[in-house]
Parts: C-alpha cells; sequence; structure tokens
C-alpha cells in the first residue's frame, strides 16, 4: 500500500533560484530564454525583482523552479537583498565581452553567501558568447575563477539560445540532488521540504552524480 501512496502522492518540489550580477549582463533575456524562449534586444533594465516558475520532472517527480531576476544596480543592492533567502540555487552572471562585469563576480559571490541560509548550487556564467569577436574575458579566465570557487560552468548565449536551457536544467538538477542526499540523510530535513510524504530512492551506494568541474562553452 506505501508503494501505491508514494506512486500517486503527487510528489513535488519547489526551489527557488537568483540569478545575479552586474547590470546589461543579459540575465532578464536569460531568464526569458529559458522561460518562455523570447530575446528583446531592448530590454530595459529590471527594476526590483521579477520571477518566473518553471517546471520539469527528475526522477518522475515534479520539480519547479522559482527563478528570480534581481537588478544589478547598485541603487537596488539594498532591495534585493533580501531575495537571496531561502536560495538552493544561483546563477552568477558577466558578460564576456566587458571584462568589469568578470571582475564583480567576487563581489556578487560575497554577496550570495553573506545573504543565503542554506547549501546553494551555484553556475558561474559567462552570457553574450555570440560576440566572439568583441570577448574581453577568455574560456580559460572562467573556467580558472569556476574551479577556484567550486562552481559550474558555462558559456552561454540568450541571443542564439546556446547553453541556456543547459545552465538552468544543470543548477536544477544539481540542488535535487543537494535534496536527496539531505532527505536521504535527515527525517526533519523531509518533512519541510516534501509538500506530501516522499520516499526517496539512493541511486547506487555512492549515491552522488554531482559533476564537479562541469564545463561546457561556445564552439568557435
Amino acid at each position: 500500500m506505501s508503494s501505491s501512496d508514494e506512486e500517486g502522492s503527487g510528489e513535488e518540489y519547489l526551489f527557488k533560484i537568483v540569478i545575479i550580477g552586474d547590470s546589461a549582463v543579459g540575465k532578464s533575456n536569460l531568464l526569458s530564454r529559458y522561460a518562455r524562449n523570447e530575446f528583446n534586444a531592448h530590454s530595459k533594465a529590471t527594476i526590483g525583482v521579477e520571477f518566473q516558475t518553471q517546471s520539469m520532472e527528475i526522477d518522475g517527480k515534479e520539480v519547479k523552479a522559482q527563478i528570480w531576476d534581481t537588478a544589478g544596480q547598485e541603487r537596488f543592492r539594498a532591495v534585493t537583498s533580501a531575495y537571496y533567502r531561502g536560495a538552493v540555487g544561483a546563477l552568477i552572471v558577466y558578460d564576456i565581452t566587458r571584462k568589469t562585469t568578470f571582475e564583480s563576480v567576487g563581489r556578487w559571490l560575497d554577496e550570495l553567501k553573506t545573504h543565503s541560509d542554506t547549501t546553494v548550487a551555484m553556475m558561474l556564467v559567462g552570457n553574450k558568447c555570440d560576440l566572439e569577436n568583441i570577448r574581453d574575458v577568455s574560456v580559460e579566465d572562467g573556467k580558472s575563477l569556476a574551479e577556484a570557487e567550486g562552481l559550474f560552468f558555462m558559456e552561454t548565449s540568450a541571443l542564439d539560445s546556446t547553453n541556456v536551457i543547459k545552465a538552468f536544467e544543470l543548477v536544477i538538477q544539481e540542488i535535487y540532488d543537494n535534496v536527496s542526499r539531505k532527505v536521504l540523510n535527515s527525517d526533519t530535513y523531509k518533512a519541510e521540504l516534501s509538500v506530501n510524504r516522499v520516499s526517496l530512492v539512493n541511486n547506487g551506494a555512492d549515491g552522488s552524480k554531482k559533476s564537479q568541474g562541469y564545463f561546457s562553452c561556445c564552439s568557435g
């Protein structure tokens, strides 16, 4: 009876993910490309916070990602800091054509670590890789920073869709894996996280399928 209860329980997870980085690195267009397959070349700067909810299925369970697009301008930083709370995933975005946005990554990471209250699956995203001819940050520099900080790394293009879905889905999968490991090890955590009673099956004795050092960039 318990197995049929589990199969019909409609297990569901809701994960909060934030997209952070300097203004005009393409955060809003990454989200609109992922959520609605849209790109707006004349999008205005985000004021405050906007979010979209996307669903995907992992291990037969519905996983919803509530993805928050936080404004990059300095004057909104005090407003958006509260929105880090509860985030279990983050995309830290820079523009490969503007080195200053890459140099800001450390500050955004510090802010994320200061305000987040749990384990966060983090990916460094070098956006606008379609603009290879005016590249100002090398792929190697992106990889090196990601390795140093223990982040996933991917170069994307919201304009032509390169790696956009892959970047979001990898972060969502990593969050799910993090949560699954905690659920397996903690009944209390299981009770807090699950909408219904959840029974997760460990994938083998070692369990973890974490692809540490996952790199993907545009083919040149």
